[in-house]
């Protein structure tokens, strides 16, 4: 999901099990970040098509957590929590969500309304889309090309 808002032709390859450069420095800062991140909290919630971060409990609420190194594609990253809680919604079970950016130590709430709800069932749908198609989507320099660690199977 957060990568079919930023780019198509990487949400293309990950979805056709093309693997990225895990040596790429990006790659490896947000593993580290990834670890190093709220080291109390329980890592990595695996549920069907979902790698959540953490989920925490706040009184009565489920938290749906998502770890970023930085707000820069904060965007992408809102969908992307919003696929989780439309995901876990599915299943009956309510959720909220929270946006977190340790190293801006910034946190951004958010809500699964109606409205975002339907912008995430029309991402599925393109997506899916997206997905039956054979080759890629062409090529196209966005802002993001320079620290992605597909960059080899664009501009080589």
């Amino acid at each position: 999901m957060q990568s079919f808002s930023i780019c198509k032709r990487q949400a293309w390859l990950m979805a056709h099990q093309i693997i990225p450069d895990q040596d790429h420095p990006f790659i490896a800062l947000g593993r580290v970040i990834d670890e190093e991140s709220y080291e109390r909290e329980k890592k990595k919630v695996n549920l069907e098509d979902m790698a959540i971060d953490f989920i925490r409990n706040e009184k009565e609420d489920i938290v749906v957590c998502e770890v970023k190194k930085s707000s820069k594609a904060k965007e992408s990253a809102k969908i992307q929590l919003a696929f989780y809680l439309y995901k876990l919604k599915q299943k009956g079970l309510e959720a909220k969500g929270l946006l977190l950016f340790p190293e801006e130590k910034r946190k951004i709430a958010l809500a699964l309304t109606e409205e975002l709800e339907k912008e995430v069932e029309e991402l599925i749908f393109e997506i899916r889309e997206l997905i039956a198609q054979d080759m890629p989507p062409k090529v196209k320099k966005i802002p993001y090309c320079k620290n992605c660690g597909y960059r080899e199977f664009c501009w080589s």
